[in-house]
């Protein structure tokens, strides 16, 4: 394994988590950082920081040039994207190994490939991975959108081609739906990705959103189970669970095999995530996207396999092989992730960054805080409201509800409103309990169960 020396071209809690990871494998780290981002706490764990720009992430941290030349000043011998920014940006990818040195991901070539979500779907079908009904490839025009709306059936999906994160994404219930979204959609896309291209999948009414891990150095590939990602709002993924619960072992199979069978057709190197809709009544699995980097929820899978997937990425793109194969991959137990934003549940979820007055986190077996914050620390409020994620693993599913709650009821921070509260009520809810929910539900839960909340303090104190 080649890599001596990594550049962190991320913020927040992700690249703590890089830090640490490199850390444990000897690896010198270098952070760049915006200017609003000095005294953030990768700044501080890192070996060298680098200021790269100003608040605006268009200036800092998805400026490509700032990012590669810090690294070439520096004499880093690789750059590690995280997710987000530049994580899933080809021209970043190429860039910096343009320069000699190592991207910690999949080749441009690759991204480039898997991040067209169209291009994906055929990669998908090659590799025999069953996808979401809908259009072939790119429309058009609005004509051969209606037409494939009238031979697929409503509702459905209008989905940005270049697009990922719940971003750029339309529900058409009707025709008129249609007509009306497409044209705002197109341009919504290109606004967002430069790109204005479109196609259309039916809306698998109740589905839940179910993703597979996958590792690979090229030549050899293997899964690390699934995921259970269905509590979203407003598309963004807000609880994650590992494994799916209600998976039965033959559909388990099945989907993890077709994830490895992408990963294969592509000669994948890195961590990744090949995302799926689940229809449970049918118990049929849809290909919906690859995601090209580590996604936010990997400590779920890393709490049931006991694999650092960080560092296995880190030396597998420095060389290395696969360290484990798929025989040795154990899931055990079950997890749950609850994702941490400086957000006021109280008031729609309003951002809101500020100073942390104390932090404490719970403690003991089974529980797992990765986190951006200190005590004295204020948050900027240039970016995404994350600050941490609390995950917590037991023997069973109940027994790691409880540990959740008992875990979360420990979690203190003061200074801001915390999305604490939401989780405090999802893990009491009977109907998450149940696992009785789907990728629509949280919405309705939200504005019913969940509504009694406003007009209190969504602050732990």
């Amino acid at each position: 394994m080649t890599i001596r020396s990594l550049l962190v071209a991320n913020r927040g809690e992700i690249a703590v988590r890089i830090i640490k990871a490199a850390k444990a494998l000897g690896i010198r780290t270098v952070q760049v950082h915006s200017a609003a981002d000095a005294d953030m706490l990768a700044v501080k764990l890192a070996d060298e920081a680098v200021n790269i720009g100003p608040p605006s992430a268009a200036k800092s941290y998805l400026n490509i040039n700032a990012v590669v030349s810090a690294a070439k000043a520096t004499g880093v011998d690789a750059v590690h994207p995280g997710y987000g920014f530049l994580s899933e940006n080809a021209d970043f990818a190429d860039a910096v190994e343009a320069t000699g040195l190592i991207f910690i991901g999949p080749k441009g070539d690759a991204i480039r490939l898997l991040g067209d979500k169209v291009a994906a779907r055929a990669v998908a079908a090659r590799a025999g991975v069953p996808t979401v009904p809908g259009s072939a490839g790119r429309i058009a025009s609005l004509d051969e959108a209606r037409v494939i709306a009238n031979n697929t059936g409503f509702p459905i999906m209008i989905k940005a081609a270049a697009g990922g994160g719940g971003r750029g994404i339309r529900i058409a219930d009707n025709m008129a739906d249609l007509e009306r979204h497409f044209p705002q959609a197109s341009a919504e896309a290109a606004a967002a990705f430069g790109d204005g291209g479109l196609y259309l999948e039916k809306v698998v009414t109740t589905a839940r959103h179910v993703e597979v891990q996958i590792l690979g150095d090229g030549e050899n590939f293997v899964h690390c189970f699934e995921r259970e990602c269905s509590l979203q709002r407003r598309r963004q993924k807000v609880w994650e669970e590992a494994p799916s619960f209600l998976l039965p072992a033959a559909v388990r199979e099945k989907l993890c095999a077709s994830a490895v069978a992408l990963a294969r057709e592509v000669g994948y190197r890195g961590a990744g995530t090949v995302e799926y809709l689940y229809d449970e009544i049918a118990r049929e699995f849809y290909f919906i996207e690859v995601n090209t980097r580590i996604q936010v929820e990997h400590p779920v899978t890393e709490m049931i396999t006991g694999i650092d997937l960080v560092q296995e990425m880190i030396k597998v793109c420095g060389g290395a092989q696969l360290s484990i194969a798929q025989k040795d991959i154990v899931a055990r137990g079950h997890a749950i992730e609850c994702r941490i934003n400086a957000e006021d549940p109280s008031r729609n979820f309003m951002p809101a960054p500020g100073r942390i007055e104390t932090l404490k986190v719970p403690e003991g077996k089974g529980i797992r805080f990765d986190t951006m914050l200190y005590e004295g620390y204020s948050i900027p409020p240039f970016y995404d409201s994350l600050v941490g994620k609390l995950i917590v693993w037991a023997e069973s599913r109940d027994a790691c509800l409880e540990r959740l709650k008992s875990a979360l009821e420990g979690l203190t921070i003061t200074g801001i409103p915390t999305t604490v509260p939401l989780h405090l009520a999802l893990a009491s809810d009977e109907s998450v309990r149940r696992g009785a929910f789907h990728t629509r539900f949280l919405e309705t839960w939200l504005e019913t169960e969940f509504a009694g909340l406003s007009g209190k303090t969504a602050e732990v104190a």
